[in-house]
């Protein structure tokens, strides 16, 4: 379904990511892992256009390179950010709204919040509050449900476990393996390691901006440097 290939991206003259490709096969979850730093979220910036890149990305077979981020959500693919970026001073609703605008209205824009809030029954009770009266896991549940406002057929998640307590996790990443079921194709930045590659087809390993491992999510559980790295034992 997306196909990166060479991929660079540059703030000034430091290389965030280094010539960088992979793959993510439809109805698949892959996941990114890396240390802080290591070209994760420059990764998937540069997929939907958030920033300034080099290199081929490829969509269901069309070229994204190049295209403003709006297109490239109207083309299927939608980002939940790390650190959630709700709009704080915004109700839930407005939030919602937000997130479908550009590709629903009326009927349709209705049905697609009844289904965000059936899916997410805390964001029903919070309906009118402000975004930034969430707790932290509300607020990443509304990031979520406002990325899937857009019908994507790709979600790219950065760090939706980030912050998070324990249990608040489980309900992310059991969101996460309902997503696939349902049909969404998933690439996944987390630095929770174990859970990340517990859901992951496939997945890759990221350090300074340069894959250094690639396997299934299995083969990378089991990797020496997977383990050291970011395993607890």
């Amino acid at each position: 379904m997306l196909e990166v290939s060479g991929l660079k991206v540059k703030y000034g003259e430091v290389a965030a990511v280094k010539g960088i490709s992979l793959s993510v096969p439809m109805g698949s979850i892959v996941v990114l892992l890396g240390a802080n730093g290591a070209g994760k979220s420059s990764t998937l910036n540069a997929i939907v256009g958030l920033v300034a890149s080099t290199g081929a990305v490829t969509f269901e077979g069309q070229a994204l390179s190049g295209l403003p981020a709006e297109e490239i959500v109207k083309r299927g693919i939608a980002l939940t950010p790390e650190g959630r970026r709700v709009f704080p001073s915004l109700s839930v609703a407005d939030n919602l709204h937000l997130g479908g605008a550009a590709h629903a209205s009326g009927d349709e824009l209705k049905q697609r919040v009844e289904i965000e809030l059936e899916r997410f029954p805390i964001l029903r009770e919070r309906y009118h509050q402000k975004a930034g009266l969430l707790s932290g896991g509300e607020q990443q549940m509304l990031a979520i449900a406002r990325s899937l406002m857009a019908g994507p057929r790709l979600l790219l998640l950065d760090e939706p476990s980030l912050g998070l307590a324990p249990l608040i996790v489980d309900k992310v990443f059991d969101l996460i393996a309902d997503l696939k079921q349902r049909g969404l194709t998933i690439l996944l930045v987390e630095q929770n390691a174990e859970r990340a590659l517990e859901i992951a087809d496939h997945g890759y390993v990221l350090q300074t901006g340069q894959i250094v491992l690639e396997g299934s999510g299995a083969e990378l559980a089991r990797s020496d440097l997977v383990k050291q790295a970011y395993l607890a034992e």
